[in-house]
């Protein structure tokens, strides 16, 4: 599969051919939103907690005689049934998170590119590197048409790129292995580098 390469500033930087492994599988979903669910469910905190019977704030003195009153009959106002009273089997600190094959994470990221690829969402950027002037960035990805992008660069991202893109509202820039099905999925536009389309292949090879 070939694409065209272009540049910041909207020039033309030659073509690159993809690899159809990684870019040219027909998508699908259940994969897809298998991977998304690990990555989703690990990144919850699983920190909430109710107090139970034995951790609420009352006296553990009976609250009235268990015979002659006529009402039924009760040990403590911490029973769950009382209002403010301990609950009954709540929510506990706990992680959310379960296991996803290392196989199957690197079929989903590459379900991810094949699905930007298809839609026709994929786009292929010479480098991203430049001054790290916010203004000057923002107008060249607002003549570029990007609204909602994420940008994949190689082993590590340019400094003076990241600082402009950092300020800029829809655009994300990470470096190779920080890209994910998650983010990929949840912007609109995918843009790779050379760099980042070479160090891809490296890694789900």
């Amino acid at each position: 599969m070939k694409l065209d390469v272009i540049k910041l500033d909207g020039g033309t930087a030659g073509s690159v051919d993809l690899d159809e492994a990684l870019f040219g599988l027909e998508p699908r979903a259940d994969i897809l939103h298998r991977v998304v669910r690990w990555q989703r469910n690990n990144a919850q905190q699983g920190t909430h907690k109710v107090k139970t019977r034995s951790e609420v704030s009352y006296s553990t003195k009976k609250i009235y005689r268990q015979k002659g009153t006529g009402g039924a009959r009760h040990g403590a106002r911490s029973a769950p049934i009382f209002r403010s009273g301990g609950i009954y089997k709540g929510p506990t600190p706990r992680s959310h998170g379960h296991e996803l094959t290392k196989k199957f994470r690197k079929l989903g990221l590459r379900h991810a590119l094949s699905s930007k690829a298809k839609t026709g969402n994929l786009v292929i950027i010479d480098e991203a590197a430049g001054e790290s002037k916010t203004a000057a960035l923002a107008k060249q990805v607002k003549a570029l048409g990007w609204k909602r992008a994420l940008i994949i660069d190689g082993a590590s991202v340019n400094e003076n790129f990241a600082q402009a893109a950092r300020n800029i509202e829809g655009l994300d820039i990470l470096p190779t292995m920080g890209a994910n099905v998650y983010d990929i999925l949840k912007r609109d536009t995918l843009v790779i580098t050379r760099a980042g389309i070479e160090a891809l292949e490296a890694r789900l090879k």
